[in-house]
């Protein structure tokens, strides 16, 4: 990445990191995917359960196959015959995996969902909550970071499950109520209750949507 790009993504997360811990959130600094993965294993003891929503930043510095592959109880939906079950179990996991739709410089955390299934389980049920952020889903405010949720990151979400809502062919939000619309359930997380629960990494990177 661009040496002036890192340099303000370094300084950017520093105030990034200070609001999530004066919200009861512990962060943490990547330089790239491959430190982002390392903090990711270290928070996560060998023999944990975990699972995750349709989290594609997780995917995207390798954390799913390294739980696959090693000594993890990894709950994969998408390879369940009973998905229900499968997120179900979510609930009672020790870490949910998950990453945000937007998030503001201090440390608020903006999510969108339709099922309700991934925001659910950040707000309640799984031991711990560990987020994957890059960079470039960090935002001045909450009223920006909503607006980046629904204008950035659900019309491209929308077009990648071929959804029939008119984000998905104009590519931002209309406030629409499609039947096939994902912004029904959001979540806005501005401090945790539990300590030690919600852990985000943030990444020098541009991932997810």
């Amino acid at each position: 990445m661009n040496k002036m790009i890192t340099q303000r993504n370094e300084l950017l997360a520093k105030e990034v990191i200070k609001g999530l811990e004066s919200r009861n959130m512990k962060g943490y600094y990547a330089a790239d995917r491959e430190e982002a993965l390392k903090i990711a294993l270290d928070l996560i003891p060998e023999g944990s359960s975990a699972t995750m929503g349709g989290a594609v930043s997780v995917r995207e510095i390798g954390l799913v196959q390294a739980l696959m592959d090693g000594n993890y109880e990894f709950i994969d939906r998408d390879a369940a015959e009973d998905k229900r079950a499968a997120m179900l179990k979510a609930y009672d996991v020790d870490f949910f995996l998950s990453s945000v739709n937007a998030m503001t410089e201090d440390g608020v955390l903006i999510n969108i969902d339709g099922n309700a299934n991934r925001v659910s389980a950040i707000a309640h049920g799984p031991k711990k909550v560990l987020f994957i952020v890059g960079m470039n889903k960090i935002c001045k405010d909450v009223d920006s970071a909503m607006k980046r949720a629904r204008n950035v990151a659900a019309p491209i979400n929308a077009q990648r499950f071929g959804l029939q809502t008119p984000c998905s062919k104009t590519g931002s939000c209309m406030n629409c109520k499609s039947p096939d619309t994902i912004c029904c359930q959001f979540l806005i997380t501005r401090y945790s209750r539990h300590a030690d629960r919600i852990h985000v990494i943030l990444v020098n990177d541009n991932l997810g949507f």
